[in-house]
């Protein structure tokens, strides 16, 4: 439900209002994020096709597409009245969850991480939450973000490299914002999704599943299992290929990599994770569990040709030397 107060005055900050006015829905949803991700989040046009999967050279295409479309029709540039909120909302939390996912890791450079880009993801949300404190997928997102955001300090050591998930110094996880972040799951997944048929939505599935990791006491207490069971909700409620990708990698560890492996495949000829480096690392790591080492090398090397970011690029090199070696 939306506050009665929910009008220009409303919104607990201008960077939220903005977000709103921009998310016009006469846009198509991608053009829509996308311009807001450029204009009003200040991203670069190359962030912003990497966020949206797409080549630089699309991106530019699309922004200047929706730009003349915007003059062309005159769409108006106005602060949306509260009964317009609920159509925007959806492009509105996609846009935050890219804000902060760009931040979480950099499309390029010589850090993990953007902090500033992750912690304004962050601040978004709470504003959204307090905007709009009874949805159900606000609650998942801003849960997602902290329970995400919590292993901050795990995944880099003292010398800038990555550390992997299974590596991590639970330890260094924040614990606030882990008990924060359930709390927010619980109510995500009490309140329905707007349009949705179950009780549950995008963000508050992704969000159950950061709880799952952040909840075990150990890499090898993780519970495999529900989490593959939450992804293969996740999947039918959102079919995108990024999940299929991720719910491989829990598969891999409750089916076995090569059953995972035979999933990453199908993924192979999908357009666009066609420069996606993941896809090609999640294939290496598969193959070089399975003791495949040449072609793990060869998948190694193909996600570091497409690796821009120097921290993760410096981590699979490292991993392309071991299998080379084997």
């Amino acid at each position: 439900m939306l506050p009665e107060a929910a009008d220009a005055a409303g919104f607990p900050d201008d960077r939220l209002r903005l977000v709103f006015t921009c998310c016009h829905p006469a846009l198509a949803a991608e053009a829509r994020i996308a311009l807001t991700l450029r204009f009003v989040c200040g991203l670069a046009t190359p962030e912003v096709a990497r966020a949206l999967l797409v080549t630089e050279t699309t991106m530019q295409a699309r922004l200047t597409r929706a730009k003349k479309k915007i003059v062309a029709t005159g769409i108006p540039y106005r602060v949306p009245s509260p009964d317009e909120l609920p159509e925007r909302l959806a492009s509105v939390l996609d846009v935050v969850h890219l804000v902060y996912t760009s931040g979480y890791t950099a499309a390029a450079g010589n850090a993990l991480t953007r902090p500033e880009l992750a912690e304004r993801g962050i601040a978004l949300a709470r504003m959204l939450r307090q905007l709009l404190p009874d949805e159900g997928e606000v609650s998942g997102l801003l849960a997602l973000l902290l329970l995400s955001d919590a292993r901050r300090a795990a995944r880099v050591d003292a010398s800038g490299a990555l550390v992997l998930l299974e590596d991590q110094d639970r330890g260094l996880w924040n614990q606030e914002q882990i008990a924060e972040g359930q709390a927010l799951v619980e109510a995500a997944l009490r309140r329905p999704a707007a349009g949705a048929a179950r009780s549950f939505g995008r963000y508050g599935l992704m969000a159950a599943i950061a709880a799952l990791h952040d909840e075990a006491p150990s890499w090898e207490a993780t519970d495999w299992p529900q989490i593959l069971a939450l992804y293969d909700l996740l999947l039918e409620r959102w079919p995108s290929p990024v999940v299929a990708l991720n719910r491989a990698v829990a598969l891999s560890f409750t089916a076995g990599p090569r059953v995972a492996l035979a999933a990453v495949d199908e993924l192979a000829d999908v357009p666009a994770l066609a420069s996606y480096p993941y896809l090609a690392a999640t294939r290496a790591d598969l193959l070089r569990r399975l003791g495949e080492t040449d072609a793990a090398a060869e998948a190694y090397q193909e996600a570091l040709l497409l690796t821009a970011n120097d921290v993760e690029a410096a981590f699979l090199a490292a991993r392309l030397r071991e299998v080379s070696s084997s």
